[in-house]
């Protein structure tokens, strides 16, 4: 009994195909013998009878879709260029770096009675302008992260003299870093300091000698002061 009922189910399958069949085949003899118009302006049989909608009637559909993914993709490329450049303002378009030295006349800078801010008058770079080599100065163009080095030199008439410096780095009026020599067993000597600081825009950084002492036999190129800024604060 359940042979007798597979069979005829299938055979029941089998008919449902042939009058499908029949129908598609009556459809497309009737869409190529139709005469009138059509929206689409032409029949794609191969598209409407693979159980699809008509290709060519779709056409203006996908074109409107086609010109909506590339109105779109449009606006992100704008919108991705605009924020490279809102990047390359940010981290690229402003250098901020300075290197400077004391210039070789200066033989002898001290003693003084007060703390004196070295003058390092050899600019060998100052992209920013951030560095006032009249007041050795340096004044930052815009807040961020900075790295600062500083390095001393001196030499001492001869044996037996003392060599007594110290030197400090001095960011808005606070003392962050120092190095010093205070003895008679070295005719020269040096030393140096590299840190990082954060600083607002205005903020204002130098290095000074401590009163009562200092640097002499000053050779062009030991005695100096550099700055660069890491990255620029975002917020």
């Amino acid at each position: 009994m359940r042979l007798i009922a597979c069979t005829l189910f299938v055979l029941g399958l089998l008919w449902d195909n042939v009058r499908a069949e029949n129908s598609i085949r009556s459809l497309r003899v009737a869409a190529v013998a139709w005469e009138g118009d059509l929206p689409c302006r032409k029949w794609d049989c191969e598209c409407a009878f693979k159980h699809q909608r008509g290709c060519c009637c779709a056409t203006t559909e996908l074109q409107e879709v086609e010109d909506q993914i590339f109105m779109r993709m449009m606006d992100l490329s704008t919108s991705m260029s605009l924020l490279g450049d809102s990047i390359l303002e940010e981290i690229g378009g402003i250098r901020v770096a300075f290197t400077a030295s004391m210039s070789r006349r200066t033989n002898c800078f001290g003693p003084f009675t007060r703390n004196s801010p070295i003058p390092y008058d050899v600019i060998t770079l100052n992209h920013g302008s951030g560095y006032n080599p009249a007041l050795g100065l340096f004044t930052a163009p815009r807040s961020g992260l900075y790295s600062f080095s500083f390095s001393v030199y001196s030499k001492v008439g001869g044996e037996g003299k003392r060599m007594y410096y110290k030197v400090q780095l001095v960011r808005n009026g606070e003392v962050v870093a120092s190095t010093w020599e205070d003895n008679r067993e070295d005719s020269e000597d040096s030393s140096s300091q590299t840190v990082l600081l954060s600083l607002q825009q205005g903020g204002q950084v130098y290095v000074e000698l401590l009163s009562g002492r200092q640097i002499c036999g000053n050779v062009q190129g030991l005695n100096t002061f550099s700055g660069s800024m890491i990255y620029p604060n975002l917020a």
